[in-house]
């Protein structure tokens, strides 16, 4: 079998992953995108250098194919998929809420499935996705799933039974942190600072913040602490955090996401 691998879809996601995996080095000519949307394929062509088709049985030569749809259409694209795999063609889904379980029912008995959640922050190389192998997953189909995510991003291989957490901490945690900027931003303004320089402040401060949580690999609460002097200015910020409930308001909020992903997968 070639190595080619096929796209299905090439939404926000589709299309992250794929500039992902050619900054990466991978070959455009490896790659087939299927888009059934008019007038996509030129576009696509152009922009990443790969061939793009809008039929799913182009993806019988592929020995890694991608799903990149929308949750509710996969059951019909699974459906259209399945006579058309190669046999031991390896299937990750990108689709939030759908289960490996989901997968397999609908495609040959034995197909390797990888279920994923990734995050927005893939579009500048720096995700974090969470992997679920299927029950005909071996740990050379997970390896290869793997290295594909982690062309833009980091990874973490988990049981499935936990992608709901990950997608209540990761794949919806961006939108978490990008609320706290908006609001920071706000404050900055109130202040009396220009929208852009509070702006700059922020976003340069938060990814500050994020770098020496990585590289010092120290807990966030020491870090807290180095920040925080006796009385002083941060000591007071925090007090009013903590008066107004904001930590059990985050607590609460994942939860919350958690349970909303349980929901539309099923569980």
């Amino acid at each position: 079998m070639s190595e080619t691998l096929a796209l299905v879809g090439a939404g926000v996601m589709g299309q992250t992953l794929l500039g992902g995996l050619l900054r990466a080095g991978r070959d455009p000519g490896s790659v087939v995108v299927v888009d059934r949307r008019s007038g996509r394929g030129e576009e696509l062509h152009e922009r990443f250098g790969v061939r793009v088709v809008d039929d799913v049985t182009e993806t019988a030569a592929a020995a890694t194919v991608v799903l990149a749809v929308k949750p509710q259409d996969m059951g019909d694209l699974l459906d259209s998929l399945a006579g058309h795999l190669a046999p031991d063609a390896l299937v990750v889904s990108l689709a939030a809420g759908i289960t490996t379980a989901f997968c397999e029912a609908r495609l040959r008995p034995g197909t390797a499935v990888v279920r994923v959640m990734p995050n927005t922050p893939s579009l500048v190389d720096e995700g974090m996705a969470g992997l679920a192998p299927g029950s005909s997953c071996s740990e050379e189909d997970l390896a290869l799933a793997e290295q594909l995510l982690r062309s833009c991003g980091r990874t973490a291989v988990l049981a499935e039974k936990h992608l709901d957490a990950v997608t209540a901490l990761s794949g919806s945690g961006p939108a978490y942190v990008f609320y706290v900027v908006e609001a920071m931003v706000e404050a900055g303004v109130l202040l009396g600072l220009p929208r852009a320089t509070a702006t700059e402040l922020v976003v340069q401060t938060v990814v500050g913040a994020g770098a020496m949580l990585r590289e010092t690999g120290q807990h966030p609460t020491v870090l807290r602490e180095q920040v925080t002097s006796p009385a002083g200015t941060t000591a007071a910020a925090l007090r009013q955090l903590d008066e107004s409930g904001v930590r059990a308001a985050m607590v609460s909020a994942v939860e919350a996401a958690w349970t909303r992903s349980r929901q539309l997968s099923g569980s």
